[in-house]
């Protein structure tokens, strides 16, 4: 049996969808949850959507939400940027997520000689913004990255995450960057922040072992790792530390 908990945190691709796919199993359990009175909260390591497109995205599942609930790691990025570097231009690779996430903190976007350099996943990305970003970073900017996704899934297999693309300015700047996506545990302590609970009242549910679960044992939560997604059960045995629950479908979870 698997406990009540105040504050809910889903993954989402892989866990409420798989691609543009719902999980049937997921909307029915997060009916159940709001039935019951509680607001589940919507974590992602996606900095290129908006707010708007992930509301809307999860109401295509009939899943419908406030923006208070949703927590990306755009939105994270930002806030971080706004309280760690107050009055700091930014220089950002990136999507309109990202763009739209530091404008409503109110942040300075720039072209070039950014006070901070961050990067999300930009499917447009080239080696002239390869160049300015790595530039501003030699000549002192601070260096942060929205996730540290080695890999993302899509129709057509594997492709570069952001990851992979922040290790390359790392590698010719010899800069380590701040990371905020899971399995960093910043977009969980916001989320905390933002709901106001205890750590013993909050669960991380995903399918990935190595950011959604990997995230909530780092910040000290409990944590639900969902089977038939990135990391297999099989998998899940030979990790150090285990997650709190496991599950094969959101079927066999009894909401108390």
């Amino acid at each position: 049996m698997i406990r009540a908990y105040k504050a809910y945190c889903f993954d989402l691709d892989g866990t409420v969808y798989h691609g543009t796919k719902g999980v049937p199993e997921a909307t029915l359990l997060i009916e159940r949850l709001r039935a019951k009175g509680i607001e589940p909260y919507y974590i992602t390591n996606n900095s290129s959507a908006t707010l708007e497109q992930v509301q809307a995205k999860l109401a295509s599942f009939g899943i419908t939400t406030s923006p208070t609930y949703i927590m990306t790691s755009a939105i994270a990025t930002a806030k971080y940027c706004k309280e760690t570097y107050p009055n700091a231009t930014v220089q950002m690779i990136g999507e309109r997520g990202l763009e739209e996430a530091l404008q409503a903190e109110g942040i300075e976007i720039v072209e070039e000689n950014g006070d901070v350099v961050v990067m999300g996943i930009d499917h447009d990305l080239s080696y002239e913004k390869l160049a300015k970003a790595s530039l501003a970073i030699r000549a002192g900017a601070k260096f942060i990255g929205t996730n540290g996704d080695k890999a993302i899934p899509t129709e057509r297999g594997l492709l570069p995450g952001n990851g992979s693309l922040v290790k390359l300015v790392e590698y010719t700047t010899d800069v380590t960057p701040v990371i905020i996506g899971k399995p960093e545990t910043i977009m969980l302590a916001y989320i905390q922040e933002r709901s106001g609970v205890m750590k013993e009242e909050m669960v991380m549910i995903g399918d990935n072992y190595d950011t959604d679960i990997l995230g909530g044992i780092r910040f000290g939560i409990d944590t639900i790792h969902l089977a038939g997604g990135v990391t297999s059960p099989m998998a899940i045995k030979n990790k150090d530390a285990q997650p709190t629950h496991l599950l094969n479908t959101f079927d066999d979870w009894q909401i108390e």
